[in-house]
């Protein structure tokens, strides 16, 4: 059986990274990047170097070309704090530009790795305790102009999937707003900030999770709402113990399953630091 066609952009980048070894195994890939190497400086094999930021499509519509699907990973960052927002404007439009390359290809589905501060702006209120959960179907809302500009490409996704600009050719979109996808986050905790602690516990996504959070995203064939449009927004994290992003929808729609818990993976280093954090409050008092 003939693997499936997949583009992947931003395909030298971290997140990238963590699962290509499992899609090249799982499909037939096309890896787009402006650079060829990877943070660490290994040249990452078969990428194709292209921009995306670049308006005319022509000069990369051919990888997208007879492909099922694209894994849109690829993003620009600014050089200097006061560039923030341009470089924030530019993967809007680079988002747009996998979005029409993809319509005007026949690329049926886009899985876009978007951000959990898409909506961060909600653990304000969690913090003090006015919210308990945040949940995909909620406004996005954010502080800051990163997360602006993931809500924005994941609300020009729902305009692709719902055909009105494109003679109604509804593009298939999957937002992805993963939350912490490293395995060093709790080498950074400290006892002197447990809420950093807990939010990294909670944002955990590992590398099995993320891998299979794509796949299925990729291939569950029904993704369409409850109105019918093909757009989701999942939450990717791993199944922690101590999280306030809701995973249910993806449970539901592409039978996510994760096979992580941050609280037990990182169980001595949690205890190692909370036991620090005590000693520190209380000093020697039996507690």
């Amino acid at each position: 059986m003939a693997k499936m066609t997949v583009v992947v952009t931003g395909a030298a980048g971290h997140v990238a990274g963590r699962m290509l070894e499992a899609m090249r195994e799982r499909y037939d890939l096309r890896l787009l990047d402006k650079k060829m190497r990877n943070r660490n400086g290994d040249e990452v094999e078969g990428i194709e170097q292209v921009d995306l930021l670049n308006r005319n499509r022509d000069s990369y519509r051919k990888y997208f070309s007879g492909a099922e699907a694209v894994v849109h990973c690829g993003f620009t960052r600014a050089d200097k704090p006061d560039e923030t927002y341009w470089a924030e404007q530019d993967n809007v439009s680079m988002a747009h530009n996998v979005y029409q390359t993809c319509v005007e290809e026949g690329v049926r589905r886009a899985v876009v790795i978007s951000s959990n501060h898409a909506a961060d702006y909600y653990e304000n209120l969690i913090w003090t305790d006015r919210l308990t959960c945040v949940t995909p179907d909620m406004l996005p809302l954010s502080d800051n102009f990163y997360g602006w500009s993931k809500a924005s490409y994941e609300l020009l996704g729902f305009v692709y999937a719902t055909g009105n600009v494109s003679n109604g050719k509804k593009l298939e979109v999957v937002q992805l707003r993963i939350g912490g996808p490293r395995e060093t986050d709790i080498d950074q905790a400290s006892a002197d900030d447990l809420k950093s602690m807990h939010r990294g516990l909670g944002a955990y996504l590992s590398e099995r999770d993320q891998t299979q959070l794509v796949i299925k995203s990729v291939e569950t064939s029904n993704i369409d709402d409850e109105n019918g449009v093909p757009f989701q927004i999942f939450y990717g994290i791993s199944g922690n113990s101590d999280k306030f992003w809701c995973l249910a929808n993806a449970r539901k729609v592409i039978a996510y399953d994760p096979e992580d818990n941050s609280a037990v993976k990182f169980a001595d280093k949690i205890a190692s630091i909370t036991s620090e954090a005590q000693i520190r409050h209380y000093g020697d008092r039996i507690l």
